[in-house]
């Protein structure tokens, strides 16, 4: 009898999976061949560029332009402390809601590479203790949330998760605009990516109802509300974002009473709101579609009324059906920010032109669009990873 081979089961079932995915058929195996060229074709003259040519003192000279703007240097800490509450709250929820063993080891990495890279980046002794706390704080409650779900009843929990993001805006918003204590700031130092971030998550917010709103205003049979719900779409899906915007900055303040004043940065979170639910309200539509007249006429044999059939049965399969299309809208969205700065306002792509306009970097411009194309796509990969668990926790296939 030959003697077997010496290949360790993580060394075979790494041929496995090459054999079974990548080399599986003579075409297959072509086209992996071909593929591998590409990329080292491609790859080879993006690593030379970066290892030899690039110049990334732009990127290190102008970090606190890419990340906050022209925020007041002395009011920084309400920056970092939005962070550390944001990331608090998040890996509180997590911990409580599902244990995953590999969240905590990767925020420690995180934290890890964060300390390490920080004085590479000029960043000084503020900075690392703002970055060990932000990672010692989320790390904690990834650890401690399984605890407290063992400890505290699933009322409770249900209750104050809610109410702990409910204050947790509002202690946002108060960090940023100040008052009650703390030296007013105004919108228009609202800069670079916390601008990108703001302008995207708080029109996320105020869309998704908004957009749920309008699809059941379309099937409403009311001639009345189901004909303004379709002029309302169809108006606003037949016009260009940029339209929207141009509109919502000019506009806006003609329709508004006196006595409202709204900033460039409101009105701009008007027109992505009012563009991002015409969408959506066509994407919840489709799940609303899919459900069958059965379970709404059994529901109402059961005794419910319309408004607890529809909040109870029909509005939570429509929208679990409909995940990944949502998801993708808001990842269509948060990259949608990009147009503000046609229209004044200098978030990410707008603080780059600003930071190629010195004199020190012009033509840097692989550099600086290379590094605001990674953090573009780390924001989508995390909503989009976001949406992978969801949909898995709650069976969506």
């Amino acid at each position: 009898m030959p003697p077997k081979s010496p290949i360790t089961p993580s060394a075979s079932s790494i041929l496995i999976w090459l054999r079974r995915n990548l080399f599986s058929t003579w075409y297959n195996c072509l086209l992996t061949v071909i593929s591998l060229w590409i990329i080292y074709l491609g790859g080879q003259g993006l690593f030379l560029w970066m290892f030899s040519q690039a110049q990334w003192t732009v990127l290190q000279a102008n970090l606190r332009l890419f990340f906050v703007g022209r925020f007041p240097l002395d009011q920084i800490w309400r920056v970092w402390l939005i962070v550390l509450l944001v990331s608090a709250v998040t890996s509180l929820t997590a911990g409580v809601i599902q244990w995953n063993r590999t969240v905590p080891i990767s925020v420690g990495i995180l934290t890890a590479i964060g300390l390490s890279v920080a004085p590479l980046v000029g960043g000084q002794r503020p900075e690392l203790i703002w970055v060990a706390a932000i990672g010692s704080v989320a790390l904690f409650n990834l650890l401690g949330g399984p605890w407290l779900k063992a400890h505290l009843s699933p009322r409770l929990i249900s209750r104050g998760l809610p109410s702990v993001w409910f204050l947790t805006v509002f202690m946002i918003l108060w960090l940023l605009m100040g008052g009650l204590g703390l030296s007013a700031i105004g919108t228009n130092v609202w800069q670079g990516l916390l601008l990108t971030v703001l302008t995207a998550v708080v029109s996320i917010a105020l869309s998704f109802p908004i957009g749920v709103l309008l699809a059941l205003g379309r099937r409403s049979s009311l001639p009345v509300i189901r004909t303004l719900c379709i002029l309302y779409i169809e108006v606003i899906r037949g016009l260009p974002l940029i339209g929207v915007l141009f509109i919502a900055g000019v506009m806006l303040p003609l329709v508004l009473p006196s006595q409202v004043q709204l900033d460039a940065v409101l009105r701009a979170i008007c027109g992505l709101t009012l563009f991002s639910a015409a969408y959506l309200a066509e994407n919840v539509r489709g799940g609303l579609q899919s459900i069958p007249q059965g379970q709404m006429e059994a529901a109402k044999a059961l005794g419910l009324n319309p408004v607890l059939v529809l909040s109870l049965v029909v509005l939570p399969q429509a929208l679990r059906s409909v995940i990944p299309t949502i998801v993708g809208q808001f990842i269509g969205l948060f990259k949608d920010t990009s147009l503000l700065s046609i229209i004044g306002l200098v978030e990410l792509t707008g603080i780059s032109r600003s930071v190629l306009s010195q004199p020190r970097f012009i033509g840097r411009h692989g550099e600086v669009y290379l590094f605001i194309g990674l953090l573009y796509w780390l924001f989508c990969y995390l909503m989009s990873l976001g949406s992978r668990r969801l949909e898995r926790q709650l069976g969506v296939k």
